[in-house]
């Protein structure tokens, strides 16, 4: 964040220079979460009691002790205390003898008209608050409220306006000043990073990027990606990469998809390790530019949309499409020119290409890796037999990987066909499951099943696979589990599960293999 903090030290009474108003941060927090929950923490990090943290348990936060307790505030969601009434404390004259602690002291002070020496008008027309501050107390907090009230150009007014700020976020700023806590919700938690920057306050910046890390979801990974871009946040935006390349058909079928800014756009259209079909990439494109379309009040024309993607466009790798795919969709939408119809069509059929303005290379998209659990397999005339029983075996992480997958052993007595249900869980709620089927050669070889879309697993949290098998009863089965294993860059732990009733455990049984995608050395 240091580039972003030295840029801002001279702009300190300016609103940062934003792609997106107000109310477009409105619009934008409503994507990071579908619920609304809330994550009140200290200033080191630590989530306080009460809150909710999503995806990821609390354990991903530094262990601290709690500061000393609080001052009291009405019972309701942190947005409506923040908007509530300045606390009027001064109806006892002796309110200081009860402070015991120079921070209960300062938050006695948060939002109190008491002792205040400058007022913020925060917010656009119609959404305007009057907050009461206490300059010292910001001045120690930030070096813009130092250098905007006792630097050389300090500001002599006794009410400043903050137009591109909202209030919940400002006050959501004060209350870490003055109280030293943090309290951030999804619908606004962008503004609060918002705000935080922009007055250099870089601890709650970072408890913003950590409660959008754990908010994120293939649903607004491209959405979290293009305001990670803005606020100069790369290791949000690598985060979001992650999801994007290994999710990539839910990630652009998003709602929110279609209101990233035309950079991230390009960015995701050229990108080379998404890992889904052109034709999905080219179905988002259409679906950014008629949103986009809108947004200029222009009507969504082929000649119109494709106006408003420009060269995003040539970033499609329309020569990847199969020659179907290209003749049934962008062939017959009348985006393309006559010239580049016909030219696409003699790229599929000629002999002599003609040289396209389309790349014509597909994407490498990313490389399935296989955590196998079993260092050998075996087969006895009394085993494994499938009557409707489950295979179960409980595994957990220590980094984010994307499950695509298992491998199965198949039969011991010939070849053999097999239904397969497979399913993934955790705490017993059922993330993805699928009825698949598979073909086993009689070797002792793993067969590979998959599951539509590709399911985040979170580190440190223990999730189960499982599959039910109906087929030839007598197959290969897994011998000298390890409850540990290195797979690539990313450690597998495996446990027991009370949900396998057919024999699979940490020592032996099926499932002997788990395909994912995750980080590799190359990303290191």
């Amino acid at each position: 964040m240091s580039n972003f903090y030295n840029k801002m030290s001279s702009v300190y009474a300016k609103p940062m220079n934003k792609r997106m108003t107000l109310q477009e941060f409105s619009q934008a927090n409503q994507w990071i979460n579908g619920e609304n929950d809330t994550l009140s923490i200290n200033s080191y990090g630590m989530p306080q009691s009460g809150s909710t943290v999503s995806q990821r348990e609390s354990s991903s936060f530094l262990p601290v002790t709690q500061p000393a307790s609080a001052p009291a505030s009405p019972v309701g969601s942190p947005v409506a205390q923040l908007l509530s009434t300045p606390s009027n404390i001064t109806l006892d004259p002796n309110w200081q003898a009860i402070k015991s602690t120079v921070r209960e002291r300062n938050a006695a002070m948060f939002n109190n008209d008491l002792m205040a020496d400058i007022y913020f008008i925060v917010g656009s027309p119609g959404h305007i608050q009057r907050i009461p501050s206490h300059k010292y107390i910001l001045a120690t907090g930030s070096s813009v409220f130092y250098a905007m009230f006792y630097g050389g150009l300090a500001d002599t007014k006794e009410e400043i306006e903050v137009p591109d700020v909202e209030p919940t976020a400002f006050l959501t700023l004060l209350r870490y000043l003055y109280c030293d806590e943090i309290q951030l919700e999804a619908d606004t938690v962008l503004a609060t990073l918002y705000v935080a920057k922009k007055y250099i306050v870089p601890h709650l910046a970072r408890a913003c990027v950590n409660y959008l890390e754990t908010s994120l979801t293939a649903k607004n990974a491209c959405l979290l990606l293009s305001q990670s871009r803005l606020f100069e946040e790369p290791e949000l935006m690598q985060r979001c990469w992650e999801v994007i390349d290994a999710q990539a058909e839910i990630a652009l079928h998003s709602d929110g998809f279609v209101d990233i800014d035309s950079d991230t756009l390009q960015s995701v259209l050229g990108r080379e390790t998404i890992n889904c079909k052109e034709t999905i990439l080219w179905e988002a494109a259409m679906n950014w530019a008629s949103a986009e379309c809108n947004r200029r009040e222009i009507e969504p024309t082929p000649s119109n949309k494709r106006q408003v993607l420009d060269s995003a466009l040539y970033l499609l790798r329309l020569p990847a499409m199969s020659l179907e795919e290209f003749a049934n969709g962008p062939a017959q939408m009348g985006m393309l020119t006559l010239e580049e119809t016909v030219d696409l069509f003699l790229h599929y059929t000629a002999s002599n290409k003609p040289r396209l303005t389309y790349p014509t290379k597909p994407r490498v998209g990313l490389k399935p890796q296989t955590c196998h659990r079993f260092q050998s397999c075996a087969y006895r005339s009394n085993q494994w037999r499938y009557r409707g029983r489950c295979d179960s075996i409980q595994f957990s992480v220590d980094r984010r990987v994307f499950i695509v997958g298992f491998g199965l052993y198949g039969s011991s007595t010939g070849a053999a066909d097999y239904n397969v249900k497979i399913e993934l869980k955790r705490l017993g709620r059922i993330l993805a499951e699928n009825n698949t089927k598979f073909f086993s050669d009689g070797s002792s070889n793993t067969f590979h099943v998959y599951f539509a879309h590709p399911v985040q697993v979170d580190p440190e949290l223990f999730y189960t696979a499982s599959a039910i098998l109906d087929g030839a009863e007598l197959s290969y089965f897994g011998q000298e589990g390890l409850s540990e294993i290195n797979a690539g860059c990313v450690t597998f732990q495996f446990q027991c599960s009370s949900e396998s009733t057919n024999g699979t455990g940490v020592q032996g049984g099926q499932i002997p293999e788990l395909i994912f995608y995750g980080p590799t050395s190359e990303d290191q």
